[in-house]
């Protein structure tokens, strides 16, 4: 897949166009103390999963959805996030004067044109909503998307193209939400929502990492937006909230009283790349869809994990002892979504 090469699809004659959303925001320059000591030099924007850069996924992601200019909000150490995107002419030559196509494709397959390219810093970290409201200029007056790298969707097709398709139905504001445990919500921005319809949900409000016995429903918000421009005002004045940070969550509830806001269930299955286990189970996952290295992973996967049980098998139980298993609500999938009253 070529980045400048994207065909552009066109509408039926008389069919509704909504405002396009052609701009996406990068958030990019938190510390991700949650992957130390990885993080320490590296961007972890830039940890790989299996052969591409966390960045590189959501950019794919980003022009599978049309978007056509690419702003990356980042800290002054993080410059090689812009680098990736660019095809160095020494790497080039050499890989050329190798034979070396096949790699040369993947460089040029990684490329943005550099009018499409945007950059601002926020020098001061101070959450997410301080982040996207630093890109407030170069957004200007018009619907934008929001992608938070380090959140990936595996799915033929990716959660901003659907949210895309939603946002044609819908118009306003659309927040990506999947279903988590209940007793996960205080790690989540949650929805309180009046109704759905298949995977689209009327957002009442929005609360931000409410305990479990607070939460509204357990649907909780991921990390992929399509906003109107009007939440730059609601930025610009939003109060320190959890963790002492600017939460875009909470300039949201505060927008919803004056526009309208959809959640929409994604496809796919959601990884969270911005700790430990997310990582791992992101590149089992990515390297079992690679068809060159699959059957390899899978062979090994099988070793370790047969060693791994031979050396926690426990004894068996005295005749007459029954094993007790313990469940909660919180442990058994639903399969629907939780509205609390």
């Amino acid at each position: 897949m070529y980045f400048n090469d994207k065909p552009i699809m066109g509408m039926r004659m008389g069919e509704f166009m909504r405002p396009e959303v052609k701009k996406a925001v990068f958030p990019a320059a938190g510390l991700a103390t949650r992957l130390l000591p990885a993080t320490k030099a590296m961007p972890k924007e830039m940890l790989t999963i299996v052969d591409r850069p966390l960045i590189q996924l959501a950019v794919e992601e980003a022009v599978e959805a049309g978007i056509e200019e690419f702003i990356f909000v980042i800290s002054r150490d993080k410059d090689s996030l812009i680098r990736h995107f660019t095809a160095p002419e020494t790497l080039l030559d050499a890989l050329h004067r190798r034979g070396k196509f096949d790699q040369i494709e993947k460089i040029h397959a990684s490329t943005l044109p550099a009018h499409s390219v945007k950059v601002v810093y926020q020098d001061d970290p101070k959450g997410l909503g301080d982040a996207v409201l630093c890109a407030r200029e170069l957004v200007g007056n018009e619907p934008f998307a929001v992608i938070l790298p380090d959140d990936t969707v595996r799915n033929d097709q990716k959660c901003l193209s659907q949210m895309m398709e939603c946002y044609q139905k819908t118009g306003g504001n659309v927040i990506a939400t999947c279903e988590i445990p209940l007793d996960q919500s205080s790690k989540y921005g949650i929805l309180d929502f009046k109704a759905h319809e298949g995977r689209i949900y009327n957002i009442r409000k929005l609360v931000e990492k409410p305990e479990p016995e607070l939460a509204p429903s357990n649907m909780a918000i991921f990390g992929r937006y399509i906003l109107q421009p009007a939440i730059f005002e609601f930025l610009a004045t939003q109060q320190r909230g959890a963790g002492g940070e600017i939460q875009l969550t909470d300039a949201m509830a505060r927008m919803i009283e004056s526009q309208e806001f959809y959640g929409f269930e994604f496809k796919g299955e959601r990884l969270d790349c911005g700790n430990d286990m997310g990582f791992v189970k992101a590149q089992i996952a990515f390297a079992m869809e690679n068809p060159l290295l699959a059957p390899e992973i899978a062979d090994y996967m099988t070793e370790k994990l047969r060693e791994y049980h031979q050396l926690n098998a426990k004894p068996p139980a005295e005749s007459g002892d029954q094993p007790q298993i313990e469940t909660s609500p919180s442990m058994i999938p639903s399969h629907r979504p939780i509205k609390v009253a």
